[in-house]
């Protein structure tokens, strides 16, 4: 099985500040643990250099056992096939294998010779000696559970094909079945609808594998870990149990820290008015320079000990979606079937509601926001915004290909502030109520998944929008940021319609589009019926 052992691990990007500054943590072997902290502190970092695709700036990293590493875009690499996909989830023994198979194919196909067809003879010889058909044979179980396809349909299908959550299903189908004794990972209940999430958390649940993994669904969090590990500015620290329990704990470590900096920050001020008074008697006499020498050791001795950590700082993120009045009609739908995805239906939304929805994956729920934001999307029916309606689209895949290369404080400058006096001022000052300064000058793509997320919040913002789609906007936004964007739509002076599977975020919401299975949308007040 796999255990996992980081010592005062510190990493640091060449062209960038400290990420993560002496980490350490353990992970005993069947340990389920929850790797959190605030979006951009270095969770994914974390788990790259568990997983080895970067080596620490100073500290150490052990293992015991194979680990398998899932990215939280797994699956939506362009033009990457679902057997290239499985290929990468399985242990290296079967790519190195696999890379010899095809170099063997393409030699023979050109070369026909004796030579080339042995070649090939040993290749297939080799795959089928470390396991390779048996590995088929489970890939393809795990697409059959998955999504319910035989693997002659999918195997050379582009995984950018699926939907999110299939993807998710097709990759969580394999490692859960692999011979991986510690699986990392990152955001995996992204995409997944409430059902997948609950088929998630009984996976996770039943397995006996270690597990360190990321995830802002605090309901996923408080069902399936056992132990949690903070990831702060300053370090680290582990609560040996339940994230239903962190919240208290947190509170409680703030208070013990403050406690001892407190009690610090006294015996300090002791020992400097001892000192001084030392120094003052030993000017009267030379009896007491002895003395006033003792005092200035013990205080000099005690400000090079280690003083109690600080707090870490709390997140202060101000979201201002303002948006403006528009006409009370805000948007009109006559009879819209989206193609393959639904049947015809009715419906209106006015100024100011706010509108969840809801459904499985693949029921066309991303199809109908990107629909509204004026995307080409195949349907029938018609279907109109009202007057001074600017509609505004969140991206569940954070896909932006006008952003990609571009630093966000150069987004900022030139697509929104251009010309204006101080633009880099005004930038930094824009980033820093999203606490998003420290990243200004990192391009769009190397940003974390919930500094994206944030980002495209505020570009909303400086957008105008008026009608608010947003698709999983909490998928990457940690538990600060989604409150922000809580507090940001209570005052938001305009529409909002918004997927989600966040059954905390969707608490907020009163009035639920539901897009059912059987491919029929309506109102209704609550959204069990599409959950399942």
């Amino acid at each position: 099985m796999g255990s996992i052992d980081v010592a005062n691990v510190s990493f640091a990007y060449s062209t960038g500040p400290t990420l993560l500054a002496d980490v350490s943590f353990k992970i005993g072997d069947g340990d389920h643990t929850a790797l959190v902290g605030a979006n951009g502190v270095g969770k994914t970092t974390m788990l790259r250099l568990i997983a080895g695709e970067l080596k620490p700036t100073v500290g150490a990293i052990g293992l015991a056992g194979s680990a398998a590493f899932m990215s939280q875009m797994v699956g939506m690499q362009e033009g990457l096939s679902l057997s290239n996909l499985y290929l990468q989830l399985s242990p290296p023994r079967f790519s190195e294998a696999a890379a010899l198979l095809r170099s063997a194919e393409e030699r023979i196909a050109t070369d026909p010779t004796e030579r080339s067809n042995v070649r090939y003879a040993n290749a297939l010889a080799n795959w089928e000696a470390i396991g390779g058909y048996d590995l088929e044979v489970l890939w393809a179980e795990c697409a059959d559970r998955a999504v319910g396809l035989p693997w002659s349909k999918v195997a050379d299908r582009r995984t950018d094909t699926f939907s999110g959550g299939e993807q998710k299903h097709l990759a969580l189908e394999l490692l859960f079945r692999s011979e991986f004794d510690l699986l990392l990972l990152d955001e995996p209940d992204n995409f997944l609808d409430v059902p997948g999430k609950r088929q998630l958390a009984e996976r996770m649940n039943a397995s006996s594998k270690t597990i360190l993994y990321i995830s802002h669904d605090r309901e996923l969090l408080a069902q399936t870990s056992q132990k949690v590990v903070t990831l702060e500015a300053s370090g680290s620290w582990t609560l040996g149990e339940s994230f239903a329990g962190w919240a208290e704990a947190r509170t409680a470590r703030h208070a013990r820290i403050d406690d001892e900096n407190r009690r610090w920050a006294d015996e300090r001020q002791r020992l400097f008015k001892h000192m001084k008074e030392m120094k003052r008697r030993a000017a009267m006499s030379d009896a007491n320079a002895s003395r006033a020498r003792a005092a200035e050791t013990r205080l000099r001795h005690f400000d090079e000990a280690q003083r109690p950590p600080d707090q870490a700082a709390e997140q202060q993120i101000d979201m201002r979606l303002t948006g403006s009045r528009t006409g009370k009609r805000t948007v009109m739908i006559e009879q819209l079937e989206l193609t393959d995805l639904t049947f015809a239906f009715d419906t209106e939304l006015w100024f100011g509601d706010r509108v969840a929805v809801v459904g499985r994956n693949g029921s066309g729920k991303s199809h109908f926001l990107r629909l509204l934001a004026g995307a080409d999307v195949r349907h029938e029916g018609s279907w109109r915004l009202g007057a001074r309606v600017v509609p505004g689209l969140f991206s569940q895949t954070h896909e932006h290909p006008e952003l990609m290369a571009r630093t966000i404080e150069e987004i900022l400058t030139t697509d929104h502030i251009d010309g204006q006096v101080n633009a880099k001022g005004k930038a930094m000052a824009l980033l820093g109520r999203y606490e998003l300064q420290d990243a200004a000058g990192q391009p769009w793509e190397t940003l974390s998944g919930g500094q994206q997320a944030r980002f495209q919040i505020l570009l909303l913002e400086l957008g105008g929008a008026t009608l608010l789609l947003l698709d999983e906007p909490t998928d990457n936004l940690d538990v600060a940021s989604a409150e922000a964007l809580e507090a940001g739509l209570a005052t938001f002076e305009g529409t909002v319609v918004a997927v989600s599977h966040d059954r905390w975020f969707l608490r907020s919401f009163k009035n639920f589009l539901i897009f059912d299975q059987d491919g029929e949308v309506h109102h209704a007040a609550t959204p069990e019926r599409a959950w399942g």
